[in-house]
């Protein structure tokens, strides 16, 4: 089997692109961005996934494609989210479909769904997003169910919020103030429901897509989960330092980080204050029951595990600074900096 693996400079593309390669596929990995990481055997191919061309070479002989490029929440780009997203999805698909190739995986967002009416979300829930980054996701996901229709063989995958060792980004901020024995905030009583996925297990579930025929669309997310209250107790448990859960009012809250998020002080972007306070789960019935997969990783190992990976790299992480990839490398804390020292 031949994969082609776009973003394989990111967090989880790289994490994706490893796991193909060791059970036994060839690999082609895209990116703007050389890998530091790149699977023994691998080609890289250096391309924007907004260059047409590029991204035709890039199909030629490949048998899936695994397409995980995106412009993050934290870009809080609006144009970016639309040529890379959207015009992003739409070269990979044309490129996919003139060059034959047999399957297109895209990783898609829970971001689709926006704070949902009703839970758990299951595939049949209509997307309903309510900022530009979850925008432009359902857009890419209407232009793969438009390229199904007339032949192409895509499955979407849209996983919770990811976890797993290497993953930083917003998170490497908590873990900092974790470490550090500080005050961390729940909106309100922090008795959301509130769901992850483990890196590992996404990238099973993306693996096993490729293999299945037929168009689909999967919800991923962990088997076993919790309070957004219970997944940071057991966080500042499994660490020791002194850190606790500090209750905030949930309606100043999401004003503040509103403002500051539209004064570009904060590193929050528009989902994190949208969906921080509320419950977000999946059915994923689906998925067990056609992929025949179980996730492994439970909310609390998987938070605590990547914790721990910062501990151990945090040197290093805050000696680099800010990297290409955004969930892979520390954010400035902005005006959280100044909550963190009063915390």
């Amino acid at each position: 089997m031949r994969a082609l693996i776009t973003g394989g400079a990111g967090y989880f593309g790289s994490l994706l692109a490893r796991k193909l390669r060791a059970r036994g596929y060839q690999c082609r990995v895209l990116d703007i961005n050389t890998p530091d990481d790149l699977p023994d055997g691998a080609e890289f191919v250096r391309c924007d996934i907004r260059d047409v061309r590029g991204v035709m070479n890039a199909c030629s002989d490949v048998d899936v494609v695994h397409h995980n490029v995106a412009q993050v929440p934290l870009a809080k780009d609006p144009y970016q989210f639309e040529s890379v997203n959207v015009g992003g999805m739409e070269n990979i698909l044309r490129g996919s479909k003139s060059q034959g190739v047999r399957k297109v995986i895209y990783t898609s967002s829970s971001a689709v769904f926006g704070v949902p009416k009703s839970l758990p979300v299951t595939e049949e829930t209509a997307p309903n997003p309510a900022e530009a980054y979850g925008r432009a996701k359902a857009s890419a996901e209407k232009l793969c169910h438009a390229y199904a229709d007339n032949g192409l063989d895509v499955t979407i995958i849209r996983p919770r919020t990811i976890l797993g060792h290497g993953r930083l980004g917003i998170f490497q901020i908590l873990f900092e103030w974790v470490a550090e024995g500080r005050r961390i905030p729940v909106m309100g009583s922090g008795d959301n429901v509130y769901q992850f996925v483990h890196a590992y297990d996404l990238a099973e579930t993306c693996i096993r897509a490729g293999e299945r025929s037929g168009a689909a669309v999967y919800n991923c997310g962990a088997e076993q989960y919790g309070t957004m209250r219970q997944l940071l107790q057991a966080l500042c448990d499994h660490a020791d330092t002194g850190a606790r859960i500090r209750s905030i009012p949930k309606a100043l809250t999401v004003l503040g980080m509103k403002v500051t998020n539209r004064l570009g002080i904060s590193p929050l972007a528009d989902y994190h204050w949208l969906m921080y306070g509320e419950s977000m789960y999946f059915d994923t019935s689906k998925m067990k029951k056609e992929l025949d997969f179980v996730p492994v990783f439970s909310n609390e190992e998987m938070i605590c595990e990547s914790y721990d990976w910062y501990l151990k790299n945090r040197f290093a992480i805050l000696q680099a600074g800010q990297g290409a990839s955004m969930h892979r490398s520390a954010l400035k804390q902005g005006v959280l900096k100044c909550l963190k020292w009063i915390s």
